[in-house]
């Protein structure tokens, strides 16, 4: 087995009808709409907390009718953003852009709290940019520290998790309902 073989579990945030229809498989895997939002951390895909049933239930009451759903996911190919492999990347793949912005006379898009328009560009120019050299990254990974100190002078935030968009949905091995309490 290779370092790209990984499998985890991910929790993700949709409405409770939604759910049954996937794990029902009356809604086919294929059928899941990636998230497309300039904003979005990770770039275009379908994102999950990894192992973080508790963020993924909170996430969800912000919805009308909130459920979740998991799933077994092989990492597959992945940027796995814990990996100064791929961060440096990242930096190379802004540099470019940068440029390419600059000479077209552009500003560059900024990240705000709550918008990561500039975070979603990069990673999605990564992705593209891999792509044509024949290889395809299959999901994104990434930590991210979020929160209140766990105590005072701490560098441990109390909401921090592990974030996974999946690109390639043939990495979902497969879906589940989660022992939860709402």
């Amino acid at each position: 087995m290779d370092r790209f073989s990984r499998i985890v579990l991910g929790y993700h945030g949709c409405d409770p009808n939604f759910a049954d229809g996937l794990i029902s498989g009356e809604i086919p895997i294929e059928n899941w709409l990636p998230s497309r939002n300039a904003y979005d951390w990770l770039g275009h895909g379908i994102y999950f907390w990894e192992h973080g049933l508790r963020r993924a239930i909170a996430w969800s009451r912000r919805l009308a009718n909130p459920g979740v759903i998991g799933a077994v996911i092989q990492l597959g190919k992945c940027l796995d953003l814990t990996d100064t492999q791929f961060t440096n990347l990242l930096g190379m793949q802004y540099n470019q852009l940068s440029r390419e912005y600059q000479a077209g006379g552009k500003s560059l898009p900024r990240n705000l709290k709550g918008n990561q328009a500039l975070d979603c560009l990069v990673i999605n120019e990564l992705v593209s940019t891999v792509e044509k050299t024949g290889t395809a990254f299959q999901t994104v990974r990434c930590p991210f520290l979020e929160g209140e100190p766990a105590f005072p002078s701490s560098g441990i935030r109390k909401e921090s998790h592990m974030q996974l968009a999946v690109i390639d949905k043939s990495c979902i091995l497969g879906v589940f309902r989660p022992n939860l309490t709402f």
